[in-house]
């Protein structure tokens, strides 16, 4: 799965998907993604689509003020947050907690990698804790 740790940037997927997104000066790459994930309706969710969610959301999150864990994993995109001052719009907080709630639902290949493991439940406190700060 490419992952080191359970915070949301903490994975290969997320980390490059928020380099990605801090090349460019919008968030176009950010409503995209959410869209897919939502779009996926009840349908099977692949891991990269579930971490790249999860990031997409977490800077819609940090676009509002409600940072999360701030480290060498999310300097690029916190910086790219300040520099931008983008105020993401209630739709697109709406559109963050759906994907990011989506990825806790089945079916789900991310959430069903981490119940494999021994971190599942420190996991999902992460993707919880990120729907709290886009509350």
């Amino acid at each position: 799965m490419g992952a080191w740790g359970i915070g949301i940037f903490e994975n290969d997927d997320a980390c490059d998907f928020a380099a990605d997104v801090a090349e460019g000066r919008d968030i176009t790459r950010v409503e995209s993604t959410l869209d897919r994930v939502v779009g996926a309706g009840s349908g099977y969710l692949e891991s990269p689509d579930g971490s790249e969610a999860l990031a997409a959301a977490d800077i819609v999150a940090r676009l509002k003020g409600q940072y999360g864990e701030k480290g060498s994993y999310t300097e690029t995109i916190d910086n790219w947050v300040a520099a931008v001052k983008i105020t993401p719009s209630n739709q697109l907080i709406d559109k963050a907690r759906r994907a990011a709630s989506r990825v806790l639902s089945e079916p789900s290949e991310l959430m069903a990698l981490w119940q494999e493991s021994e971190e599942f439940e420190e996991w999902k406190a992460s993707v919880e804790a990120l729907l709290e700060r886009l509350a």
